[in-house]
């Protein structure tokens, strides 16, 4: 929550003024000392306020003239949330980010901000703030700050992932890192797999690199690896882009066995799995991961923090051979110049080797175990079934009541405040129109079923 401070105030006195026009165009504001005594404030406070000001373009300073107010609207007309656009990965994900604070978003793919390790993070910010280096001011090296990669290398040995810090690269986000693969080894036309469902904005990324999307259906267990082993031999893909563990919609896990499989096919087709990595940490015990059974010869691990850590900070990561690190180094360096933020990677840093950590991770295990088990009794009580129970994480994939119309469900739910995932967004083929993905812990946090429960019961007949 932001705390309205004084200087805060006689800022938001100012704009009224000129939004109203008691402060026209051009028009001088009180100086700063008659201001001052005028409110009871100091003058710093009032100079302070009328700098900020300055600075966002609502008044000008006239030097030995005074300021001077700007007039006109402070702001252009609120954008349109445009419901009306397809509903399309791009429809979904301008819906969570833009929505209206108070809109309830069972739909989004982020736990709420209360969920999240605010102490630490304040804390980690404070200790970044006291740094006397380059580090508030330097653009950092191109790989991203040492510190954190040789972090990322002790934590993944403890998997059996054992790499150096030269073949992790620190990314803006974990699109970023799946962006940047996508740079280097495809051309438009060339095939790419996924799973499908999948998520959504994979299938947005790689329809920007111009590329040919095949799905590759997820079962309860993982891939269904008849249809992957089809499709290597029949299209020749150049990448498969997949989450091995807690997938992203489904829920479900890899097994062991078809992670062994999934690798030999790779290898004799000359395929490179990107795996996303980014719910790991959501998962209570260790999952079968591409990337240590392969070593990363043709696994290419990426991921981020935003999760479980922080979205706003953007720090993401790519593991790969020391090769590939390289050329992709390059390439940031020539879209990006330099890379990852070190603040932001030296804040991830305390985070992680701060004890509070672990402790923050077990219990999101705890209270994401409880609201996976309360949204599922939830939702099936008016009519919609989670098809897999997830070991972790916060989404269930779920099959909609017959006759439901998923995607009208969805455009109409915001004008209640909801926020929905439609199913028809993360697949490729279509065939999830069906299903919806809800987010439990927003569920949890916003006690939506009631809501929602209401608009099923006046959805439209089909047809």
């Amino acid at each position: 929550m932001r705390i309205k401070t004084r200087t805060t105030s006689v800022m938001e006195a100012v704009r009224a003024r000129i939004a109203s026009g008691s402060l026209a165009r051009g028009e001088r504001l009180p100086s700063i000392r008659r201001l001052a005594r005028q409110c009871g404030l100091s003058p710093s406070t009032i100079a302070e306020a009328y700098e900020r000001l300055v600075a966002e373009g609502a008044i000008h300073a006239r030097p030995g003239s005074g300021y001077f107010a700007n007039g006109g609207a402070l702001s252009g007309p609120a954008p349109s949330s445009r419901r009306d656009h397809a509903v399309d990965p791009f429809w979904v994900s301008r819906q969570a980010l833009e929505a209206d604070p108070t809109m309830m978003q069972p739909g989004c793919g982020w736990l709420p901000e209360t969920w999240m390790p605010q102490p630490a993070l304040r804390q980690a910010l404070r200790a970044v703030s006291r740094d006397e280096g380059v580090l508030l001011t330097g653009y950092g090296p191109a790989r991203g700050a040492l510190p954190l990669r040789q972090l990322l290398a002790r934590r993944w040995a403890e998997e059996q992932l054992y790499i150096t810090p030269g073949q992790i690269l620190l990314t803006g986000s974990g699109t970023q890192a799946v962006d940047l693969v996508c740079r280097l080894m495809l051309s438009p036309g060339d095939t790419v797999l996924v799973d499908d469902p999948c998520y959504f904005n994979f299938r947005a990324l790689l329809a920007v690199h111009r590329v040919k999307i095949l799905g590759v259906p997820c079962r309860a267990d993982g891939p269904d690896l008849t249809v992957f082993a089809a499709l290597l031999k029949q299209k020749s893909p150049r990448l498969y882009l997949t989450n091995s563990g807690l997938q992203n919609p489904v829920g479900c896990a890899l097994t062991l066995r078809k992670a062994h499989e999934m690798l030999s096919l790779a290898k004799a087709h000359d395929l490179v799995i990107i795996e996303d990595d980014i719910f790991a940490d959501f998962a209570p015990r260790p999952f079968a991961s591409l990337a240590p059974l392969d070593g990363l010869e043709r696994v290419i691990r990426i991921g981020s923090f935003s999760k479980t850590l922080s979205a706003s900070l953007r720090c993401g990561y790519i593991a790969a051979s020391s090769g590939i690190i390289e050329q992709l180094g390059d390439l940031l360096i020539a879209t990006g110049f330099a890379g990852v933020s070190p603040v932001a990677a030296e804040i991830v840093r305390l985070v992680l080797t701060g004890g509070s950590y672990r402790r923050h991770i077990e219990s999101l295990h705890r209270r994401l175990a409880q609201a996976r088990k309360e949204g599922a009794a939830q939702l099936v009580s008016i009519g919609i079934t989670p098809v897999v129970m997830p070991e972790g994480g916060f989404s269930l994939w779920c099959e909609m009541p017959s006759g439901c119309d998923v995607t009208d469900l969805a455009r109409r739910a915001l004008d209640d405040g909801l926020v929905l995932a439609p199913g028809a967004v993360f697949s490729v083929s279509g065939e999830a129109s069906r299903f919806m993905r809800f987010n439990v812990a927003q569920m949890a946090e916003h006690r939506m079923i009631g809501p929602l429960e209401t608009l099923l019961r006046r959805r439209p007949l089909p047809g």
